[in-house]
C-alpha cells in the first residue's frame, strides 16, 4: 500500500475489480493505491468498529449503506488499536461530522492512518456485482497520474488471494495481557487471540471474568498455564484451513473438556477440531442484520458477521466426533449456513457470528452466560 495525506476531495479514484470491471469516483481518505478483497457490509450504522475489527485485515469494504460519515469518529469506539481494513469504498460521505461524541471526521481518520479509499461510485451496483461473481481482489488508484486501467488491472491480478492465507497472527497481540474482572471476580478464561476485538473481552469482564488475551501462537501449555475455568477462541481474519496451531490447541482443550467457547473463526476451528470441513462462501456475511436461528430455543436473533468462510457439517442430524456427539446449534436463515456447533457430550459451543456486537445489535449476548452457565456448572 503506498500513501499520501493530501487532502482528496476532487483527486481522482479508480477501483478496478480482478475480473476487469472497472468504477471511477473521487479519492475519500489517504491518496495512493491499496489492494485486498472486495467484500461488502450491509450495516447502517457503526462504521467506526467495521473499520477496527481485526476480522478485515486485507479486505477492501464496500459499504452498502449510501450516506457514510455523518457521525464522525470518536476515541471510545475503536475494536482495536488502528483501522484494520485495506480499503475503503462510500458512495456519498458525509460533508459534515454531527454526534456530540464526534472528534474528528471520517475522513481525517481515513487520512490519518494511510487507508486509502473511493467515493463517488455507484455502491449498489458493486454490490449487486460482486453477489454475482462473488468477492475478489481489487485495488483502489488515486491521484493526478493514475496508470493506464490494463496497468491497474495487472497489478490487481498479480495480489494473494483470500483462500489460503494465514493472518491471524498477523492481527493478534504478541504479548499476553489480562483484562481484569469487573466487580468480584467469579471466573479466569483464556481467551486465545486469533483477531480479537476489545469489546469481546468486556463483555466477559462484565460478566465476574478475569481474560487473560493470549497470541495466536499459544500452545495448550500456554493456555493451561493461566489456570483458566473456561477457554475462549476469538474471531479472526484468514482462511481457516491454514489455522492447524489454533486447532491442535483447541483440541487440546476437548481433550481436557475444559468449557469451551468459540465465536467467527473460533466457530470454524472448532469445526474444524471436529473433524469437519470449510469452504469459502462465495461472498461471505457482513454487516448487522443478519437473521439466525437458535436451534435450542427456536429464536430468532439478528446478528452482526464478518465471515467469508464456513463450516462444513450436516443440518439434519446428530454427528459423531472424536469428543462426542455434536450438532448444529443455529443456522442462518437466508442461505441455511451454519451458524454454531455444540457438543452434546462435553461443555464445548461456537457461534459463526459476533455477539459482543459492538455497535449492535444485541440480540446475541446471552451467549455469554452461557459460557458463564457451563463454567458454574462444571465447577459445581
Amino acid at each position: 500500500m503506498t500513501t499520501s495525506t493530501r487532502g482528496a476531495a476532487k483527486v481522482p479514484a479508480v477501483l478496478v475489480l480482478e475480473d476487469g470491471r472497472i468504477f471511477r469516483g473521487r479519492a475519500y481518505g489517504a491518496v495512493g493505491e491499496t489492494f485486498g478483497e472486495a467484500v461488502f457490509s450491509t450495516g447502517m450504522t457503526g462504521y467506526q468498529e467495521t473499520l477496527t475489527d481485526p476480522s478485515y485485515h486485507r479486505q477492501v469494504v464496500v459499504m452498502t449503506a449510501p450516506h457514510v460519515g455523518n457521525t464522525g469518529v470518536n476515541d471510545e469506539d475503536p475494536e482495536s488499536g488502528r483501522i484494520w481494513v485495506s480499503g475503503y469504498v462510500v458512495r456519498d460521505p458525509a460533508r459534515v461530522s454531527s454526534n456530540w461524541r464526534s472528534q474528528r471526521s471520517l475522513d481525517e481518520e481515513l487520512r490519518a492512518q494511510g487507508v486509502v479509499g473511493i467515493s463517488g461510485i455507484d455502491t449498489r451496483a458493486l454490490t449487486r456485482h460482486l453477489r454475482e461473481s462473488g468477492a475478489m481482489r481489487v485495488g483502489i488508484f488515486s491521484g493526478n497520474a493514475l496508470p493506464d486501467d490494463g496497468t491497474m488491472l495487472a497489478e490487481v491480478r498479480q495480489q494473494p488471494e483470500m483462500k489460503g492465507a494465514n493472518l491471524s497472527a498477523e492481527v493478534a497481540t504478541k504479548e499476553t495481557y489480562v483484562v481484569p474482572a469487573i466487580g468480584t471476580k467469579k471466573f479466569t478464561v483464556a481467551a486465545v487471540d486469533l483477531g480479537i476485538k476489545g469489546m469481546t473481552p468486556h463483555r466477559m469482564a462484565e460478566r465476574g471474568i478475569e481474560v487473560h488475551v493470549l497470541p495466536a501462537t499459544a500452545t495448550a501449555e500456554d493456555v493451561y498455564a493461566v489456570n483458566p475455568d473456561g477457554v475462549f477462541f476469538s474471531n479472526g481474519p484468514g482462511d481457516p484451513a491454514t489455522a492447524d496451531g489454533p486447532v491442535a490447541v483447541m483440541q487440546a482443550v476437548l481433550e481436557r473438556k475444559t468449557p469451551l467457547f468459540g465465536i467467527c473463526f473460533g466457530n470454524q476451528i472448532l469445526g474444524r477440531a471436529l473433524g469437519f470441513g470449510t469452504y469459502k462462501l462465495k461472498y461471505g456475511h457482513r454487516g448487522i442484520n443478519q437473521p439466525v436461528q437458535d436451534r435450542t430455543t427456536g429464536k430468532v436473533e439478528v446478528t452482526a458477521h464478518n465471515h467469508g468462510f464456513a463450516v462444513d457439517a450436516p443440518l439434519d442430524k446428530v454427528s459423531d466426533t472424536p469428543y462426542g456427539r455434536a450438532e448444529v446449534s443455529h443456522v442462518c436463515l437466508n442461505d441455511q449456513v451454519v451458524e454454531g456447533l455444540q457438543l452434546l457430550d462435553q461443555p464445548a459451543f461456537s457461534v459463526q457470528y459476533h455477539p459482543e456486537a459492538a455497535a449492535g445489535p444485541h440480540d446475541a449476548a446471552y451467549l455469554f452466560d452461557r459460557f458463564v452457565s457451563l463454567m458454574e456448572a462444571e465447577r459445581a
